[in-house]
């Protein structure tokens, strides 16, 4: 029986205007999806005019101006509406999600949709189930002692994976995608006996215990700041920017 690392996965990545889930846009998205390790992948790509500033420094991080944006990118909201379908798509296939760092890309997708869509992205999971890879969970849990940075790039070289050349939604979803197979094959006789509905879950309670430890530092060394122990999306507010 072929494992759940060697058979369909699709991978999401976003490219934004900063940071705050709350209060940033997504410029760019892509979705990736593999039916098997070493076919070819297939990529949908979505261009978005935010309808606000490209500050420079994210364009320096993912390479799209304000210019092109506005020139060549959608409007918001029916881009949103396809990413929630595509999404909801995979897990109605039984695909496993790979998304690096979950919390970030699927909480921003949600405060998009509210903010376009008058709506949330739990509504397209109402009658599935989406079950998510996130690598840097998967390896702050199963190489913990490992020191060292765990962004995508390190990854890719910890688990000799060739990320492509341009960087962009497309290009970091398929690195992501790569990783999870290549993390899968290293660990596999710890993985390869649980399921994805079953990593989903065991992922929200590692993620809940990796978020423990920084805040523990922050709350003994002054700065307010929070860490959200929430996986793969964190609870709305009461009010999106």
């Amino acid at each position: 029986m072929t494992s759940w690392f060697e058979g369909p996965l699709a991978a999401f990545d976003t490219e934004t205007t900063g940071g705050d889930v709350e209060t940033d846009r997504i410029v760019s998205a892509a979705l990736v999806v593999q039916d098997a390790s070493g076919l070819r992948p297939r990529t949908t790509r979505w261009l978005v005019n935010p309808g606000v500033p490209v500050p420079p420094a994210a364009t320096a991080v993912h390479g799209l101006t304000e210019e092109h944006v506005q020139r060549h990118g959608r409007w918001p909201a029916p881009v949103m509406y396809e990413l929630a379908e595509a999404l909801a798509e995979q897990a109605r296939a039984g695909r496993p999600l790979v998304v690096m760092n979950a919390p970030f890309d699927l909480t921003l997708l949600d405060r998009e949709l509210r903010r376009h869509r008058a709506s949330s992205f739990g509504r397209w999971l109402e009658r599935t189930s989406l079950h998510v890879l996130d690598p840097y969970v998967l390896d702050t849990r199963l190489d913990r002692y490992r020191k060292g940075r765990r962004a995508l790039t390190d990854l890719c070289t910890h688990y000799g994976v060739e990320p492509a050349d341009a960087h962009g939604a497309a290009a970091d979803a398929q690195a992501a995608l790569e990783v999870v197979r290549a993390l899968g094959r290293r660990f596999s006789a710890r993985l390869e006996r649980l399921s994805p509905a079953e990593l989903h879950t065991l992922q929200a309670v590692w993620h809940a215990g990796q978020a423990r430890g920084p805040q523990a530092w922050f709350a003994l060394n002054g700065p307010e700041e929070t860490v959200d122990p929430a996986w793969p999306l964190r609870p709305d507010l009461p009010a999106v920017a």
